[in-house]
């Protein structure tokens, strides 16, 4: 019996053999999809005052930059007060992981509605709202001064046939995208801070219109999100080329925080880091 079960088994494993050599790969089975391989962190600014926030999953990442209350509203750096500053930036962050963005939609109006649902969940926490500078700069009266307001940059990696990025922007931070061999370039256009505070950004009282927009990608492409503190600090140039360095993400990463250490910013500076993978 055992001499005749060996031939059998060998016979069979050799059928699949062959057969799966000659045989083109069926329809319908799994094959490799489009992810991103990501680095990402947050160099902690010199003032020791938390604002930034970010989130790295396999076809998602985002960032977003809270800027401060009250006490702090005339803080050029926008680093943020004690709590306002990073609360602003986690609400936008969970607004936008509740959402699931990578799986509710395929269209750039799907994001803009992320974005927006952002803003809706820092106007729901209770706290006090800032309703915009007078023309003397002051804060109005009653106003309560700045509550959590926050930037806040997302991308979304669709795995269609052809990869590609659907992004949204709202804030002072940047989109960036290195496509393989070719110069980076930002993507989405960063409106800055008036006097500590973002003019454009989650939580103010009007809401905000965010920068969308759909490019297709290819395998070795890199994307970046970038906070205010990070082109503050290097300047847009310097940025530029270490993020066409050819390293790795995590090496690019790297490369970023020691040229930060030797700057020391002032707030807080927060990177993405991913090249996108098909194989």
């Amino acid at each position: 019996m055992f001499f005749v079960v060996i031939p059998i088994l060998v016979g069979c494993v050799s059928v699949m053999t062959v057969r799966g050599r000659r045989e083109s790969w069926p329809a319908g089975l799994p094959v490799a999809r489009p992810r991103l391989v990501a680095a990402g962190g947050t160099y902690d600014g010199s003032r020791g005052r938390p604002s930034d926030a970010y989130v790295i999953q396999e076809r998602l990442i985002a960032a977003a930059h809270g800027t401060g209350d009250a006490g702090d509203a005339g803080d050029a750096g926008g680093t943020g007060g004690t709590g306002d500053a990073h609360t602003a930036a986690a609400l936008a962050l969970a607004s936008v992981v509740a959402a699931r963005p990578q799986r509710a939609g395929t269209r750039e109006k799907d994001l803009g509605e992320c974005a927006r649902a952002a803003h809706r969940a820092a106007r729901a926490t209770g706290l006090p709202h800032a309703t915009g500078p007078t023309a003397s700069g002051s804060t109005p009266a009653g106003s309560g001064g700045p509550g959590p307001v926050s930037s806040l940059d997302l991308v979304v990696l669709d795995q269609d046939q052809q990869p590609r990025l659907r992004y949204a922007h709202v804030g002072d931070g940047a989109i960036w995208h290195c496509a393989k061999g070719a110069e980076p370039r930002p993507l989405t256009t960063a409106h800055g801070s008036d006097g500590g505070l973002t003019t454009r950004g989650s939580g103010l009282p009007a809401a905000p219109t965010p920068e969308t927009g759909t490019l297709p990608l290819r395998s070795g492409d890199r994307v970046a999100i970038v906070t205010d503190g990070v082109t503050r600090a290097l300047g847009a140039a310097r940025l530029k080329a270490l993020l066409a360095s050819g390293t790795s993400p995590a090496a690019c990463l790297d490369r970023l925080y020691d040229e930060m250490s030797a700057l020391e910013p002032e707030g807080d500076a927060t990177v993405i880091i991913a090249d996108v993978v098909t194989a």
